[in-house]
């Protein structure tokens, strides 16, 4: 036992990427396309993926909410985790990205679990009325709006559901007051951690992989 933590440097990253990841060959050349693409190299990590299905499984997911399909690499990626009966619903604001991940969930044979809609996710969620309540949400979208998100989904979630959020470590400028990247998008990653973790209707802790993954579970309506 120790009191302190575990570093987790480029080493152990690369143990988790080998040894606890949901990856295999159709992901990784769905990365590589994105990448001749020019879409950007921002999906979650490989053991990111593996603590999504884990979390998907505990819970007995079936119908998932994500906001930020981008390449349709986190989608598959749940997805695969679902029983025969999932859902996922995947909400993707850039034209390319939706009709690229669309391509990709046909090539994966999950066209018939993944929805993609392509829309600004703040505008559509106004308005979306679900069949049936989620239980498990997945945000990896435009940063100020991660406390927007939480507040107009949380209605839509079952309690015991559980709502995730990447990102929670904000480009390792966490813990900075003069952030070498976009100050506006730290700060609100900084509140927005806050205010999750204060929430009363959740019960919140941070995954530490990847660029860490704050995760609520609902408690209470």
């Amino acid at each position: 036992m120790s009191s302190n933590h575990t570093s987790i440097g480029p080493d152990i990253s690369a143990y988790l990427d080998e040894k606890f990841s949901s990856e295999d060959e159709f992901l990784s050349n769905l990365r590589l396309r994105a990448k001749e693409e020019q879409i950007p190299e921002i999906q979650i990590a490989p053991a990111q993926g593996l603590i999504l299905q884990f979390l998907l499984k505990s819970i007995n997911a079936a119908n998932v909410l994500e906001v930020g399909t981008l390449a349709g690499y986190s989608a598959i990626t749940m997805a695969r985790a679902l029983p025969i009966n999932g859902n996922l619903l995947t909400i993707e604001s850039e034209f390319k990205h939706a009709i690229f991940a669309e391509t990709m969930i046909k090539e994966a044979e999950l066209d018939s679990v993944i929805q993609i809609q392509n829309s600004d996710a703040r505008e559509f969620l106004k308005e979306y009325k679900p069949e049936k309540l989620f239980d498990f949400v997945f945000v990896d979208a435009d940063k100020p709006s991660y406390k927007y998100y939480l507040d107009i989904i949380t209605p839509m979630l079952r309690v015991g559901g559980i709502f995730v959020a990447d990102n929670a470590f904000a480009f390792g400028f966490l813990t900075s007051y003069k952030p070498e990247r976009n100050p506006n998008e730290i700060k609100s990653i900084q509140g927005f951690n806050i205010y999750f973790r204060n929430h009363p209707q959740y019960f919140t802790s941070i995954i530490p992989i990847g660029d860490g993954m704050i995760a609520g579970v609902k408690i209470e309506n």
